[in-house]
């Protein structure tokens, strides 16, 4: 697999999974069934369901959440991406009641793929920054 292509694999999960918020379709060409979170989200379910179910949480979170790649290195199977997410936050979050601050979070994520299909991840948030942000 080209360096190219895991990169545009990395930017259609931003653009069409959590930008669009496609948690149908582009989450099932774009992510295994069997796909494996190395660093769940607190809660989150094993698979694609699982990745689906947290995927929604952060969106009722955080309704106007956008994901933007900052940096994207790719090898053999893997992309990683230092990337920011924001949004305000709405909805209940990690069991904080909204507070309808705006945030900005830095994140890395370590990704693996497999048929063009992501297999495993690995991302790691700046949650002190994001509980700063939040008054918490």
């Amino acid at each position: 697999m080209s360096t190219d292509t895991l990169k545009t694999y990395a930017q259609r999960f931003a653009d069409e999974i959590i930008n669009a918020r496609d948690l149908g379709r582009a989450l099932d060409d774009l992510v295994a069934e069997d796909f494996v979170e190395q660093n769940p989200m607190p809660g989150q379910g094993p698979g694609r369901a699982g990745l689906a179910d947290a995927l929604a949480g952060m969106f009722g979170a955080f309704p106007d959440l956008h994901w933007t790649l900052l940096d994207t290195i790719a090898e053999d199977d893997r992309v990683m991406t230092l990337s920011t997410w924001s949004g305000t936050h709405r909805g209940e979050f990690l069991g904080i009641a909204p507070t309808c601050r705006p945030v900005t979070v830095e994140a890395w994520t370590l990704d693996r793929y497999r048929d063009g299909r992501l297999t495993e991840s690995r991302i790691i948030m700046d949650i002190a920054g994001l509980m700063a942000q939040l008054a918490v």
